[in-house]
């Protein structure tokens, strides 16, 4: 199975731009199905987007036409740009691997029976 690790985070002001980096190792990255999820307290584990190994792709309606995601796989690696940042973006965003796309986790993001998980990283946007 694979370890991932997530980088990127930070603050950014209403309308910025931030891109997220999930860097893979320890699998097959390219035949990997990958997912973008993020949480807030209170809040259920939202599906933000993901990538089927064969290149099919979805967004969440809350960030659909903002946010990008891609795939390098020379470099192991998924990217999350996200662009026309909201005060309602400021969340912890997770990669994952292994999951089932388009379909969300739950009410916890990582949850270990979904897929393989990295360790989170904060955006706040304000």
């Amino acid at each position: 199975h694979v370890q991932l690790v997530e980088s990127g985070g930070g603050s950014v002001q209403t309308g910025g731009s931030v891109r997220l980096s999930c860097t893979a190792s320890g699998g097959r990255f390219d035949e990997t199905d990958m997912g973008w999820y993020r949480q807030t307290p209170g809040n259920e584990c939202e599906l933000v987007s993901s990538m089927r190994s064969d290149g099919d792709i979805f967004y969440g309606d809350s960030v659909k036409g903002r946010f990008t995601v891609s795939r390098d796989s020379a470099k192991n690696t998924v990217y999350l740009q996200m662009n026309n940042l909201k005060a309602e973006d400021t969340a912890v965003y997770y990669c994952a691997a292994d999951v089932l796309p388009r379909v969300s986790p739950g009410r916890l993001c990582r949850d270990k029976s979904f897929g393989h998980w990295g360790q989170g990283t904060q955006v706040t946007v304000s």
